[in-house]
């Protein structure tokens, strides 16, 4: 690693909020950049004032604001604006959430400069000044060490992954436009309609730190699974049966055809533990299963197994749960 500029796609919502997984990314790309200075590239038509506080205590020192004559929701957009600006920086290493936004821009933007790509990383190390990205594979059972060998490295990390830390010395952060020259590919492509989800109260599924996931055993009442997520201030997810049925929307889905994710704390309710499903969770740090059948395959990674009905033992959580919290 040389001493560039480490970039980071700052992922935000509407109004300007940055996501919880971004704080995550700039840590480690000060732990990454060995001094060299961290840049957030800002996309969208948001206003960035909001996030400058978070960025500031982070020890960001400039944000480049992508400007476009293109819809800056497009992929291709955001991937031109990153091109010329890993040019423009002489930036080796750009760091993103492990979205599947973030998956299709750095697609793109490999294609474009010939970068190396690793996705869903857990972890970065640079070695003899070479980075190194940590991911596990195969439904969480194998943990692999990738060298990225081509001099720009485009890393998409999961969320939770690496615990966020403030910078030891706040910063001002200069934040420049950045004017992109769409390409003619990107303006072959044109957005037809667009719509926000509602919001839920709840935070994201891919980022949150506590996921609450309700499986066949739910016969489509997902109301404890929803209560007990909502006392523990977590997300709600499901398997690809429970979505597959109609029970709750597909963006709910956890697994290898779904959202992965890797929670601090993950509770199962009625869920088997198929293997398409464990490749989606396996990496959360505390597993708890809760399942009629004392031989559910999720008894054999869950961290604490409970043999009993969800429709009893999760409405019982929640009461202790919110008791224990109104005691402070």
């Amino acid at each position: 690693m040389t001493a560039t500029p480490v970039l980071v796609l700052l992922d935000h919502a509407a109004d300007g909020t940055l996501r919880p997984p971004v704080r995550e990314l700039l840590t480690l790309a000060r732990t990454v950049a060995d001094g060299a200075p961290v840049h957030g590239v800002w996309a969208g038509t948001a206003d960035v004032a909001p996030a400058l506080p978070v960025l500031a205590a982070q020890g960001v020192a400039a944000v480049h604001r992508l400007v476009a004559d293109a819809d800056p929701h497009l992929s291709s957009v955001v991937a031109d604006g990153l091109g010329q600006l890993l040019d423009a920086t002489g930036a080796g290493l750009l760091l993103l959430v492990s979205s599947f936004e973030s998956k299709e821009v750095a697609a793109r933007l490999a294609v474009r400069t010939g970068a190396g790509v690793v996705t869903d990383a857990d972890g970065l190390e640079v070695v003899d000044g070479r980075l190194v990205a940590l991911k596990t594979v195969l439904a969480g059972t194998w943990s692999t060490r990738c060298a990225i060998t081509t001099p720009v490295a485009l890393v998409t990390v999961k969320a939770n992954a690496v615990p966020a830390a403030d910078a030891p010395a706040p910063t001002e952060p200069a934040v420049v436009d950045v004017p992109v020259q769409v390409s003619a590919t990107s303006r072959r492509v044109q957005l037809v309609e667009r719509t926000e989800r509602p919001a839920s109260g709840r935070p994201d599924l891919g980022s949150a730190h506590v996921v609450v996931v309700g499986g066949r055993g739910t016969e489509g009442d997902f109301s404890p699974v929803e209560d007990l997520a909502d006392a523990l201030g977590g997300a709600v997810g499901a398997t690809r049966v429970a979505t597959d049925e109609g029970w709750i929307g597909h963006d709910a889905q956890i697994g290898q055809t779904g959202v992965t994710v890797a929670p601090r704390l993950y509770v199962g309710a009625g869920v088997s533990g198929a293997v398409h499903h464990r490749g989606g969770m396996q990496a959360s740090g505390t597993i708890v299963a809760v399942n009629a059948d004392a031989d559910a395959p999720i008894f054999e990674i869950a961290d604490y197994g409970i043999v009993g009905d969800l429709f009893t033992v999760l409405p019982q959580a929640a009461a202790e749960v919110r008791r224990l919290r109104a005691q402070g």
